[in-house]
């Protein structure tokens, strides 16, 4: 029986030797490459905190001393130790999550996977638990360098250090990346440290010299080390400014060494108030294939082969970031004013290219998305058309910023939100499902969902040759669907993708959905029942065709992939009621709630977003058994013109020669 086989929870930790201990460590890196590598997952970090996550929880006694995971991909190891040794369905429906989650153990406290917030909860925690009189517990959070480039891990380092009567433990994980290298001058700062003569000979020396001194005088080495300079004065170089708010400080220490790790962890924990422990640890450890990737090493990845580390089924068709990206770069060459800005996410939004083409025309601000945007703004103002490229799920921590930074002034600011709608397998705080509710709500805003990549490139320039209001394009994750041509394009932009029989059904198709209601209309055929399809492309504001084509059907169906509740579907339905159509509208989409890891299939067709169930609930709206309820038939085989604006009947192309 192998030692991680006999773990079933952190206290079966203590009784192991040093020399299990790093028996263990091995065992759990090899158990990371075989299996993640069947799942696909987030392999590099987790091979990085392998013993750091070990001495954690050696020192420290889960749940009664809660752990608190920034972003929480790096929890793999943690699931390890605390019973959840199954990996075989990770990230898949009924598997266990990607992120930390409260359902699958008492181990789990926080579930976002958003950065830089462990902190916050770290200091509420912390507080609760000594103002109910369980001081004797700890709180420990583990937050990355990369979360030090966000501003709320600085708030809350503010409020942390105005109250020092409370256990709790930071663990700076310091790997010097996020998802790619962190950038900044915190980044600066932490890089001279880890590559210093002075850290690289105490790192050497640490193992004979510090040893001989035993663990007293380590302790006192660390002690007084720790209380020469504060955390915040060490990062900021300016020990006047910050001496008021010093955390005590520990560190740096190896974060594969787990006797030194032990021993700090230690010490910060009889310390009995606030202390920082910053941690080195090297990103994919002891994996080649993920140490030798220069990208990102390996931090997230699909299925790849254990040995090479190659991916796995690789498909060959082409994904919707890279779709942007060559967008962006030819936009690129077309207008110098053209700038780039990202929030640590240079790589998974597709910037890379952009990058190496302009390198001073792109702005990666750290994991401070608010800073992002309001910084867009002010780029605006001087004269340039910046580019926010984010994944949709994290442009909710800017809502503020879209709404009084850049849409109250008038600021052309284009942004691109990758991952939009259901993401699948990251679970509930990746699926970008808000953003068009969200946004929408911004005046002057103006949304475009594009369905594949020529639709993507023509959104895209119309939104940067908007200089006076917000513009936004949100697609997938995944490759983009076969381009799929409009039988016509109506004068205020609108694509009709089908038509065919009477005036019965349209269908509203958002984005990569439209194809889902072309399926849809195909059916609905076979059942005798007319319909139109239509892609919008601009979805907000909605376009006057969509009210005029809305009038002249029995009945209306939009389709997005998106929460319904405030969702396009609602602000049709209230766009028709303030035109005076009382056309019936079945806004179909996501429903609000937090919508567990699966397949994007597997979710779609839990909220019945099918094109059998679909056609299924409109017959039967139809004939009048279901709500909301069609108009009644009047069967005149004519559907409104709406060209240049004008109302008159055009004969409808059925599809079978006849009109």
């Amino acid at each position: 029986m192998s030692l991680l086989a006999s773990i079933t929870g952190p206290r079966d930790l203590d009784s192991l030797s040093a020399d299990q201990l790093t028996q263990l460590a091995q065992e759990i890196r090899d158990f990371l490459v075989e299996n993640v590598a069947r799942t696909g997952g987030h392999l590099g970090p987790n091979l990085g905190v392998v013993e750091l996550t070990i001495a954690l929880h050696r020192i420290f006694d889960s749940p009664n001393d809660p752990f608190v995971f920034d972003t929480g991909h790096q929890s793999y190891v943690h699931k390890l130790l605390t019973g959840r040794q199954d990996f075989r369905g990770l990230r898949s429906r009924g598997g266990l999550a990607g992120y930390p989650q409260r359902s699958e153990s008492v181990h789990d406290v926080v579930e976002s996977s958003h950065a830089s917030s462990s902190l916050s909860w770290a200091d509420g925690i912390s507080r609760a638990l000594t103002r109910t009189g369980r001081k004797d517990h700890h709180v420990v959070a583990v937050v990355g360098d990369g979360a030090l480039t966000g501003g709320m891990t600085w708030e809350a380092l503010n409020n942390i250090s105005d109250d020092n009567d409370r256990n709790l433990v930071i663990v700076v994980n310091d790997n010097g990346r996020s998802y790619a290298p962190t950038i900044g001058g915190m980044a600066r700062y932490l890089n001279r440290v880890r590559t210093t003569e002075g850290y690289e000979s105490l790192r050497k020396t640490s193992a004979s010299f510090f040893r001989r001194l035993g663990p007293m005088g380590r302790a006192l080495y660390r002690g007084v080390r720790g209380g020469t300079h504060g955390f915040l004065s060490r990062f900021s170089n300016n020990e006047a400014l910050y001496s008021n708010l010093d955390i005590k400080y520990l560190g740096p220490i190896d974060g594969h060494d787990l006797t030194a790790l032990q021993e700090t962890l230690q010490l910060a924990k009889d310390y009995s108030a606030p202390v920082i422990v910053h941690v080195i640890t090297e990103k994919g450890r002891g994996y080649e294939p993920a140490r030798n990737d220069e990208a990102d090493q390996f931090h997230a990845v699909g299925k790849i082969d254990p040995v090479t580390g190659e991916p796995l089924g690789a498909s060959s068709a082409v994904a919707w970031t890279d779709a942007f990206s060559s967008a962006l770069v030819d936009a690129g060459e077309r207008r110098d004013d053209v700038i780039a800005v990202t929030a640590a996410m240079l790589r998974p939004t597709g910037l890379q290219p952009f990058a190496q083409r302009f390198p001073d025309r792109v702005y990666d601000v750290g994991i401070a998305e608010q800073h992002a945007v309001a910084s867009a703004a002010g780029l605006a103002f001087g004269g340039l058309h910046p580019v926010v490229a984010i994944y949709a799920t994290f442009m909710n921590r800017a809502f503020d910023q879209v709404l009084m930074d850049v849409a109250l002034h008038r600021a052309g600011v284009t942004f691109v939100l990758d991952r939009a709608g259901v993401t699948g397998p990251d679970g509930p705080s990746h699926h970008g499902v808000w953003d068009l509710a969200m946004l929408q709500l911004v005046p002057g805003i103006r949304i475009a969902v594009p369905r594949d990549e020529a639709r993507l490139r023509e959104e895209f320039d119309e939104a940067i040759a908007v200089s006076d209001a917000p513009t936004v394009i949100r697609f997938p994750k995944g490759a983009v669907a076969a381009d799929q041509p409009a039988i016509r394009r109506l004068s205020d932009g609108v694509d009709v993708l089908w038509r065919d029989g009477a005036e019965d059904v349209l269908l509203v198709g958002i984005g990569p959905m439209t194809q889902l209601a072309v399926d849809v209309a195909e059916r609905l055929r076979a059942q005798g029942i007319g319909a139109t399809v239509v892609d919008p492309r601009w979805v907000v504001p909605v376009q006057p065709s969509i009210v005029k084509l809305a009038a002249a059907h029995r009945l209306v169906i939009t389709i997005e992939d998106g929460i319904r509740v405030g969702g396009v579907g609602t602000r049709v339905r209230q766009v028709l009621r303030e035109a005076g159509v009382d056309t019936a509208v079945d806004e179909l989409g996501l429903p609000d709630a937090f919508i567990d890891h699966a397949t994007r299939e597997q979710i779609l067709e839990d909220a019945g977003l099918s094109a059998a169930k679909i056609a299924q609930d409109v017959v039967a709206q139809v004939l009048g058994t279901r709500i909301p309820v069609a108009r009644p038939s009047t069967d005149t085989g004519t559907i409104w013109s709406v060209d240049n604006g004008a109302h008159r009947s055009a004969h409808v192309d059925r599809g079978d020669g006849h009109s």
